[in-house]
This record gives structure tokens, C-alpha cells and sequence, in this order.
């Protein structure tokens, strides 16, 4: 077995460049730098130095090299950074050095990890470093900084306390029931408890659009502009547009920033009765991206009245959240619509980005912590626990479902949660972070 099986390393940054960093990160990190720099850049941590790469003898690179000591590190463990020439020939030299020397090739995610299991970081905060580098738009990335820095545990924490205190009370009932019993209190506690995960709970949908981005589906008859529409807004020609009605047989998802706000639309086949058995199955995705968005964009032909199956549509999303547009305004507009725009002159295109802009604007301007959907999800499972704790009667029965509340809220901090979901967090992380 390799006696240096806990020392691990791997690229921190793109590959082909004019510099690429590469981390080691473990017990054996002095003894990997001692052996293959020719300067004891460990004899002075937290300090770059020029250090040449050796292997047998011959230089790898000529480099900076920065030690850094444990727990003072990002892993909490031993680490060494390699800032190293960027070529690909050079990198890959370089990493065959270190695996020769006894590390071993880091799996994704492997230093956060570690900084999670080192107590350098919350669990929130590990998950908020990949949000960090994916983030899309300035609001996306205030709120993941944000999150880097515990805002997550700190909101976390006040629905913490309250469920924590009525723990006591009930553990101090179930043991000393003559002398302690529950009052009217721990129904109020359980009240608070409630209210606070239900406005984290909200926080959080709105907040998702920050980090996912603000789910619009572009729908309407074929040939009313749709592609068209797509390709302006983002700039660029995705979608195929042809005179021929059905081109678009599948739904097509692309990113953009509109006003600051990340949006995906969603270009969605014509809405019709078809036998064309692909279409068909165009329109039922169109069906279902319907039901998912955020948004609905429903575009319509302006310079021809409102067809029955466009008002039957219409009344269909009556009450969702919409935007009604009248395409082709430059042909002349006799249809009725929220705004009337143009593909072709891009008139009101503008006005348009704004209104879609404006569906996230709450989230935008607010202090949004929590984005994560599966911190979410978390929240909702000890939502239902508290709401099902004060059904109960027995003090028991109320202490399992404060319990199970805990533990949810513990899954999303990494106070309470199973090495297997761990796993799977640290998996989709990128190589090297």
C-alpha cells in the first residue's frame, strides 16, 4: 500500500495557460515538497518562493511554491501550492513528479471536502463554493459569497434555537413529569419554529432564481415568432426559423442575463393538433415546460386577430404569472397583447427583457440566503415535522418530530448527515476545488 495514500493532489486551475496552480493536500505534504523541490519552501509557510521541480535529478519547472501548515490551510491539513508554467506538456510533467513522489491523484471535489471535514467550513459553505464559480450574474454571485461566508447556518441556526428549546422542555417533561410538564409555551415555541422555516422556506423559491436562473417558456401557435424571439433576446441565432410551420419540434433551453437577472428561456414547439407523430411529442413537451416555468412568455401574431385556440390558451394561464406579446408589429398590430414587439426592427424588445426581468426584481433586491434546492427540500421536511409535532399530545410523540425537524435542518449545515450524501455532494464538484 502506498504510505502516502491520504496525500492527494490535482489542478486548481484551467490547464493551457500562462500559469496553472496545482494543490497537494495531506499528511505527507512536507515530505511530497521536500522531495521534489530543491528549496524548503516548508521552513517557511504562508511564503511563495522560486523552487525548481526535480525528478532524478532533472528539472521539471521552474515555479513558485507556497507551503502552508496545519490548520492554517484551506483543507485544514498540510498543503502545497504549485503555481507552475500552464503548458500542457508542463503540467502533465508535473503531475507524473508528484504521483512518482507517493501522492496520489485527487478525486472531484476531494480539498472542499476535506475543508468540510476539518471543520474549516459548514457544509452550506463547502456547497456554496461550486456556487460561487457557476454563478451567473452579479446578484447570483453577491448571494454565494455570501453564502461562503455562513449566511446559510446563521439563518439556519435562529429555527435551530427555537427547536432546541423546546427539546428541553420536553425532555425535562418526559423525565420529571411531577415536576415539569408542558404548557402553553411549547405550543408558541413550535409556532415561531413554523414561521421561521415557512419564510425561509419562501426565501428560498425566490431565491432560486438567483442561482438557477428565471425559468421562461416561450409559447404559441407555430409560425408566430417564437425562435425569432429567442434569437433576439439572446443575441445570437440558436434556433432554426424557417417560413414552415412546426420547425420546432423540441423544446431548446439556453442562458442568458436580462437586466442583471439570469433567465433560461425556453423555446417550446408550436401548440396545435398534429399526427406528425414528432411534433406531437414537441407539443407535449411544450405542454410540460408550460407547467414548470416561472414565467409564461406567450407570444402572438399581431398583425392577425387572436385565433380561438390562442384565447383558449390565454385563459388557460389566466392568473399565472405571463407576459402576453403581439409579434410583428412592423407588419401592423389589430391584436390585444400586454406589449406589442418586433423580431424583425427589434420595437420594444427592450421593454420586453425589462418585464421579464422584473418577475425576479423581489429577489434581486432582497438579502436572499438560501438558493440551494436541496437545502429546500430540507426545509420542507422540517416544516412537516413541526406542523405534525403540534398535532400531537404526548410528549413522546412531540420529541420524535422536534427530532426529525433537527436532523433535517442538521442535513443541510453537515451537523446531522450521512457519509453517503456527502459523497454525492463532493462528486459534482469540479477536479481540483
Amino acid at each position: 500500500m502506498n504510505e502516502f495514500f491520504d496525500t492527494v493532489f490535482a489542478p486548481s486551475s484551467a490547464v493551457g495557460g500562462a500559469i496553472c496552480v496545482i494543490r497537494v493536500s495531506g499528511g505527507h505534504t512536507r515530505a511530497v515538497a521536500q522531495a521534489i523541490l530543491d528549496a524548503a519552501v516548508c521552513d517557511s509557510p504562508n511564503l511563495l518562493r522560486r523552487a525548481k521541480i526535480l525528478h532524478g535529478g532533472a528539472v521539471v519547472d521552474d515555479c513558485m511554491a507556497v507551503f502552508f501548515r496545519a490548520p492554517k490551510s484551506y483543507t485544514g491539513e498540510d498543503m502545497l501550492e504549485l503555481h507552475c508554467h500552464g503548458g500542457f506538456e508542463t503540467v502533465r510533467a508535473v503531475l507524473e513528479t508528484l504521483s512518482l513522489s507517493g501522492a496520489v491523484p485527487a478525486p472531484a471535489g476531494e480539498f472542499t471536502k476535506r475543508a468540510f471535514l476539518n471543520g474549516k467550513m459548514d457544509l452550506s459553505q463547502a456547497e456554496a463554493v461550486m456556487d460561487v464559480i457557476n454563478a451567473q450574474s452579479q446578484n447570483s454571485l453577491r448571494v454565494a459569497v455570501e453564502q461562503l461566508g455562513g449566511s446559510v447556518s446563521r439563518r439556519i441556526r435562529n429555527a435551530e434555537e427555537l427547536l432546541l428549546n423546546m427539546r428541553a422542555a420536553i425532555e425535562a417533561a418526559i423525565d420529571y413529569p411531577d415536576e415539569a410538564e408542558l404548557d402553553g409555551s411549547h405550543a408558541a415555541l413550535l409556532s415561531d419554529a413554523e414561521a421561521e422555516l415557512s419564510a425561509l422556506i419562501e426565501e428560498g423559491r425566490s431565491g432560486r432564481v438567483l442561482r438557477d436562473g428565471l425559468k421562461v417558456a416561450i409559447l404559441g401557435r407555430p409560425n408566430v415568432g417564437k425562435s425569432s424571439l429567442l434569437n433576439a433576446l439572446l443575441g445570437q441565432d440558436r434556433a432554426i426559423v424557417t417560413s414552415v410551420e412546426g420547425t420546432t419540434r423540441d423544446v431548446l433551453d439556453e442562458r442568458a442575463v436580462l437586466e442583471g437577472v439570469p433567465v433560461r428561456l425556453i423555446d417550446t414547439a408550436g401548440l396545435r393538433d398534429t399526427c406528425d407523430e414528432a411534433e406531437r411529442i414537441g407539443v407535449e413537451r411544450a405542454k410540460n415546460a408550460m407547467e414548470d416555468a416561472d414565467v409564461l412568455l406567450i407570444v402572438l401574431d399581431g398583425s392577425v386577430p387572436t385565433t380561438a385556440a390562442e384565447q383558449a390558451l390565454l385563459e388557460e394561464t389566466r392568473g399565472r404569472r405571463r407576459i402576453v406579446a403581439a409579434n410583428k408589429s412592423d407588419l401592423g398590430t389589430v391584436t390585444d397583447a400586454d406589449l406589442a414587439i418586433s423580431c424583425k426592427t427589434g420595437e420594444g424588445l427592450e421593454t420586453l427583457k425589462a418585464r421579464i426581468a422584473s418577475f425576479a426584481e423581489a429577489a434581486r433586491q432582497s438579502a436572499v440566503c438560501i438558493t440551494n434546492e436541496r437545502h429546500i427540500r430540507a426545509l420542507e421536511l422540517a416544516l412537516d415535522a413541526v406542523r405534525h409535532a403540534k398535532t400531537q399530545e404526548e410528549p413522546d410523540c412531540i420529541a420524535t418530530d422536534v427530532q426529525e425537524a433537527l436532523h433535517q435542518l442538521g442535513t443541510i449545515t453537515g451537523t446531522d448527515v450521512d457519509a453517503e450524501v456527502i459523497d454525492r455532494i463532493f462528486s459534482n464538484f469540479c477536479v481540483g476545488k
